[in-house]
């Protein structure tokens, strides 16, 4: 009996010894070694030349799990892309504006339902735009008034004014063609009102209420937000939801002290290999140098991935993070509800106030039922999991992007996901 138990107590000292044992294979319920493959994922695109740099971020429960920085945030200057690199984030800047919004509407300034020609003169008898059989501009009046609701949907009827039948007169206005990819303002030297009442002036896309036309509605919304507070909207946001939440790295027009940190653009070449942008509105931008004056609500922020996913937090905690609270539970509800049914997408994305939705399992990877997010036209991209407690953010910076990068990203955090 005693060798019996002296065989098993050697049988299990060898079988300990050929198991190697890891103090950390478990991460807040991450496979720390599943996330070795994020790694090599976000790597492989940054040498063999797809992308130049890449930042990642993803907090469980408000803390970071995974935290990556590759390549060059300036390759022809040597400089490394690191944490604290500062993105333009385009489109990202929606999330920021249309809180501000609710937050107005919290206060009792403005309603969801108000006319947005009750703020912008131009935009009380708003005109669509259709092209008719001879293929010139056919204008017709806009059957009811564009609200606040349709521009937080983006069901307003509003494009970029890109579409042939009216790039012209949108790009006679210094809109549309005129202005980048047609949703850049960094250049304008005006205030972002004064623009917006131009463009209430111009036909649109589709009549309010009739269809998802993603467009110029959070610049809107921005002009409607400074009317309403009685504010610039970069100091509105500041002093609402940057500053209160410690977000320094956040802001319209970057420091010129910090330009070294703002990382350079480039784009995907004929041969999927990244090539540095050229200046101006479709590449390097205005965001250090230049006119300072229009803050763009819908694509006009830079920052970094800690400080935008921060911002995300305090949402996905129910509006606040920590003492500081921005909203309400019930309006973050609203933002990140679909509030359009069917008309972004039949199979499954919807949209709330300012936020994609994802109402169905599979429609957006392996993301749960209820997420919700964006992206930026410079490649950067973020999702809120309600269910998973996480809020990912991926940051690059490339025109036009041709990259399959945020697909393969998201697959790969996910797949480390294990408890």
């Amino acid at each position: 009996m005693r060798i019996r138990h002296l065989f098993a107590v050697v049988v299990a000292a060898a079988f300990a010894a050929a198991v190697p044992v890891h103090a950390d294979t478990m991460r807040a319920g991450f496979s720390v070694d599943r996330l070795k493959r994020t790694d090599a994922v976000l790597d492989s695109y940054v040498n063999d030349g797809r992308l130049v740099g890449v930042v990642a971020l993803v907090l469980r429960d408000g803390k970071p799990v995974y935290e990556h920085a590759a390549g060059w945030s300036d390759k022809e200057a040597g400089r490394k892309m690191t944490m604290d690199t500062e993105f333009r984030i385009a489109s990202q800047s929606k999330a920021l504006t249309s809180v501000a919004v609710l937050q107005l509407m919290e206060e009792g300034r403005l309603t969801i339902n108000d006319k947005a020609g009750q703020w912008i003169p131009t935009f009380a008898q708003t005109t669509v735009g259709t092209k008719s059989d001879n293929g010139s501009l056919y204008v017709v009046p806009a059957k009811r008034p564009i609200t606040i609701r349709d521009l937080l949907t983006h069901t307003a009827g509003i494009s970029y004014g890109q579409e042939p039948e009216l790039a012209a007169v949108y790009e006679a206005k210094g809109l549309g063609p005129a202005a980048g990819f047609g949703w850049y303002f960094a250049d304008k030297d005006e205030p972002i009102c004064t623009t917006i009442e131009r463009l209430g002036t111009l036909p649109f896309k589709a009549q309010p209420g009739d269809a998802f036309v993603y467009g110029y509605n959070t610049d809107i919304l921005g002009c409607i937000v400074e009317k309403a507070s009685g504010q610039p909207l970069d100091a509105y946001i500041e002093s609402h939801i940057t500053a209160p939440l410690g977000l320094k790295d956040t802001h319209f027009y970057l420091p010129p002290a910090d330009r070294a940190r703002l990382a350079v653009v480039y784009g995907s070449g004929p041969d999927g290999k990244a090539v540095r942008d050229p200046d101006g509105a479709r590449g390097q931008g205005h965001y250090v140098d230049g006119p300072r004056k229009s803050f763009s609500g819908g694509a006009g922020l830079v920052s970094t991935a800690h400080d935008y996913a921060t911002f995300l937090e305090a949402l996905r905690n129910g509006g606040a993070l920590g003492k500081v609270r921005l909203l309400s539970p019930h309006a973050v509800q609203l933002m990140t509800t679909n509030q359009v049914g069917d008309l972004k997408s039949p199979k499954g994305l919807g949209f709330g106030f300012g936020f994609e939705t994802h109402d169905k399992y599979g429609v957006s990877g392996m993301e749960s039922v209820g997420s919700w997010g964006w992206g930026g036209a410079y490649g950067t991209y973020y999702r809120v999991d309600p269910v998973e407690r996480l809020v990912t953010v991926l940051m690059i910076q490339m025109i036009p992007n041709t990259t399959d990068v945020t697909d393969k990203f998201k697959a790969s955090i996910y797949q480390a996901l294990l408890n």
